[in-house]
Parts: structure tokens; sequence; C-alpha cells
């Protein structure tokens, strides 16, 4: 059986991680030399992706521990440059496993296509001709996905909106099911394909056409318990509350809160070739309707132990997309073990409840920088010259001393060569 606690996972040496990640994912020696390095994106498939193509960038992938979601383990991949994400996410899941882990729900996975129909001469007439027409409109829109139709998904309904200040536009709404695919494609080519047609039932023109990114009939809802005695005791749990209260009432500090949630998920993202800024788009939009605000919410129960909560958009796919074009995405696919966008979309909703418990708490307790730079020591020491085992040496001579600056680890590189130096003569 499955059970992604894996015991100082952070300890291991890497061959040792990816052996272990490989047990839990079931990965072919194909995959392995795809983690180990041996097997990745090629300049020749990249140039094909993107244009005016000139080289690739790196950016290091880590494991998330812990993970327990609706009864079922995960390992999650997460590719980011910041150190602290990565272990905060794994923190916060260990925590959340001592209460039965995460609880989540994904509504069905609908998009919004947006056809914009400008010079209307009888607005109202054109609402209620479109509206007559409705049926023939699905109709067409799902000429254009047989694969869609034959899973009974595909374009589902339509609805009219209006501007106030502008009275001889509408907007046509087009609501697609696009089951495990993001949706942009598919949606963008019905709402081009259905546009003369809607030009013709309103008798106006139709300006642009195409999907909306706040997907807000593409939900995601989840909630997990963090138990007062692992997190602190009841005043760090009594912060964490008064810190989700200064989020809800302070445009400032709920920009801030939010970036911590997104932190995991763009992460998660970005590992499996996803658009992470669909996605952002998405919530921040989200996180506006009704005034900005946090897209987290914290209680206490009862007995005293902090509730968190999560709802967001989340158009995301399992197929389709960039993906299949990198190995290290397919890869990171098969570690995440998802069979649909709808659990994709819980999984990634529990990543980003977990690394905004783990911020909040952080922030509420000991303050961000104390396990930030303890972490981000290497960095420093790798940018002040350090290889090797020199990189551990100075960074933990760094947080010893608690003085974890570019400054210092150049001054104990130094110190550590010119002793060296001397010893060897």
């Amino acid at each position: 059986m499955k059970n992604s606690a894996l015991k100082d996972f952070h300890k291991k040496h890497l061959k040792e991680r990816i052996r272990l990640v490989a047990d839990f994912a079931n990965l072919s020696q194909g995959d392995v030399d795809v983690l180990e390095g041996r097997r990745n994106l090629s300049l020749e498939t990249a140039e094909s992706m993107v244009e005016n193509f000139v080289t690739k960038i790196e950016i290091p992938m880590g494991i998330a521990t812990n993970f327990l979601i609706n009864g079922k383990d995960y390992l999650i991949p997460m590719a980011i440059e910041e150190p602290s994400v990565i272990a905060a996410c794994s923190y916060a899941a260990k925590i959340a496993r001592q209460s039965g882990g995460f609880t989540c729900y994904a509504s069905d996975p609908l998009m919004i296509g947006e056809i914009q129909i400008i010079d209307i001469p009888n607005p109202d007439y054109a609402r209620i001709t479109l509206m007559k027409n409705r049926e023939k409109l699905l109709e067409m829109a799902n000429e254009k996905s047989k694969s869609l139709s034959q899973m009974k998904a595909g374009a589902k309904d339509l609805y009219i909106t209006g501007y106030h200040d502008d009275q001889d536009v509408l907007v046509l709404n087009l609501l697609v099911d696009v089951r495990d695919a993001m949706g942009a494609n598919i949606v963008n080519t019905m709402c081009e394909y259905i546009a003369p047609a809607v030009e013709e039932i309103s008798g106006g023109k139709v300006n642009l056409r195409i999907l909306s990114n706040l997907s807000d009939r593409r939900m995601v809802h989840c909630s997990a318990t963090f138990k007062t005695d692992l997190i602190g005791g009841k005043e760090v749990s009594r912060r964490i509350v008064k810190a989700y209260s200064f989020a809800k009432n302070d445009i400032h500090r709920a920009a801030t809160h939010n970036k911590g949630i997104m932190n995991g998920i763009d992460a998660v993202l970005i590992a499996t070739l996803n658009d992470w800024r669909a996605v952002e788009a998405g919530a921040h939009s989200y996180a506006s309707m009704g005034g900005y605000g946090p897209l987290t919410r914290f209680a206490l129960d009862s007995k005293g132990d902090v509730i968190g909560s999560i709802s967001i958009p989340m158009a995301v796919g399992t197929v389709g997309g960039s993906m299949r074009s990198s190995p290290v995405a397919m890869v990171s696919m098969k570690i995440l073990g998802v069979g649909s966008s709808s659990e994709f979309a819980q999984v990634l909703a529990s990543v980003g409840l977990a690394q905004n418990f783990a911020a909040v708490r952080a922030l509420a307790n000991e303050g961000i920088q104390h396990g930030h730079m303890k972490l981000h020591s290497r960095n420093i020491a790798i940018a002040a010259g350090a290889k090797g085992e020199l990189v551990d040496i100075i960074s933990s001579r760094m947080v010893k001393e608690k003085n974890i600056s570019p400054s210092r680890a150049v001054e104990l590189l130094e110190q550590y060569l010119h002793n060296n130096s001397d010893r060897k003569e």
C-alpha cells in the first residue's frame, strides 16, 4: 500500500530519494533516467514549442511528502526556485495527516466561452432570438468535438449578459464541459465556429470570442484540520485565526496571503507544464468578487484546533497541452497518479491550503524568515562561490552564527580556502 509519509526524506541521498519516488509511482527505468537528467527536453523539441527559441531554462524540482487527500496518498512534484516552499508544504501535510488529511470536492469541469456581440439594432429582440436558437447553437458547437460528445460532455448551455453602459452590446456565454482538458483550445474553437450564426441571429456583429479565465463554474473546495498541540499550542492557533482576519480586512495583506497559496499551486502547475498563468488569473479574479480577499479561511473548532479551508477556481488538464512535449512533465504526472482533471484540481487545492497554512503559522509564530533563511543559506553559499561539500560547510556555519548573508558567506569561504591552502603548503 502506498504511503506518502516518507520519514526523513529530505535527509536521504539524491539517488535514494529518486528510488523512493520511483517505487511509490511505479516509474520505469526511462522515467528514472528523466529524473536523473539523462533524458530531458531536447533542443529540437523545445524549439518547436516557442517562437524565436534560443535555449531552455532549468528550475529545481522537488517532492512534497505526507499528502493524504480523500483517503489517497500522494507525492507532489513541485518546480520552484524559492527555498522553504516544499518543506513548508510537507510540514503542513504531515500535521493535516494526523486528522485524516485533506477532504476535497471538485465541481464539473465547466469552462465559459464569451462571444461579444456589438452594434445590435434591437438588443431585447436579440436576447429572445438567441435563446430561442439555444439548441441549434449548442448542436453547432458540439460539431467541433466528437470526443467530448461521445463522453456526453461538450457544450452544455448558454446564457446572455449585457452592459449597463453600452446598450447595443450583448455577450453570449457558452458553457462547455471539457472533461480532463484545460479546455482553452476547444472552447475558443467552438466560440469561433458559432460566431457567424450568432451574428445572423442577433443582427449584430461579433467582436471578441474567447474563453474566460475566471472559471468560477469549475470550482474546487478543500478542508483540513490542524491540531493545536502539533502547531505550537493554543496561542499559535489563535494567532493564525487573527492572521486570517488581517487578510480578510486588509487588501495589502490579502495579496500576500494569496501569493502564499499560489507559491504551492504554481510550483505543481509548472512541474506538470499546466497553464499556471490561467490559474493565477482565475484565482485572483475570484478573490476580487465582492472585494479582494483571501482564498483560504481559518477558524477554531470546539477543541481549539485550526480548521483550514479553500475555495478556488481550477482550470487544469491531465490531457493535451504542453505536458506531452516534456519528459519531466510526463514523469511528474506519473508521480502524481491523478486519473482526471477533477482529481488533479483537488490535489492542487490541497497543496495551496497546505502551503498557506504553513506560511501563516510561521508568520504568526517565529516569523517567516527563520525557516526561510535557514534553507536559503545554501543558495547564498553557492552564490558566494562554494562548491561540493563547501556548500554545506559554509551554510551550516552561517546558520550556527545566525548571520546568513552574502558578505558573511564570502568571508567564510575565503577563510576556509586560506586555511586549507596553508595546510597544503
